[in-house]
């Protein structure tokens, strides 16, 4: 069956970086867009990040010029770079298979990993 695993959050110092990743499996990950989704402590899913089957990627304005998208498909795996983190920043982050569009075009999401950005 189809499974998203997220992993690499932590606690991180504001200015800070963390990378995360998303092993996949039973799905041909090379031909789906692939996502990074949030939801910070009390508020809903915010969408972060998209890169399609191309490697064409799409940012939020609040990831813009911070975070990096990127796909491995030999290691069907997707991952999140990401640089400079403000508290506004903490949260749960949930890899989707979908997503290029808005999170309402994702099918299904991992469960996630936590980030957390505190002096």
């Amino acid at each position: 069956q189809v499974q998203l695993v997220e992993s690499g959050g932590g606690l991180v110092q504001p200015g800070g970086s963390l990378k995360l990743s998303c092993a996949t499996s039973g799905f041909s990950f090379s031909s789906f867009a692939m996502s990074w989704v949030r939801q910070a402590p009390g508020k809903g899913l915010e969408w972060v990040s998209a890169i399609n089957w191309a490697g064409a990627t799409k940012y939020a304005d609040s990831a813009k010029g911070r975070f990096t998208i990127s796909r491995d498909n030999g290691k069907s795996t997707l991952y999140l770079q990401m640089n400079s983190l403000k508290p506004e920043d903490t949260g749960v982050y949930y890899c989707g298979q979908g997503g290029y569009t808005s999170l309402d075009t994702i099918a299904r999401r991992g469960q996630g990993t936590q980030v957390t950005v505190s002096s």
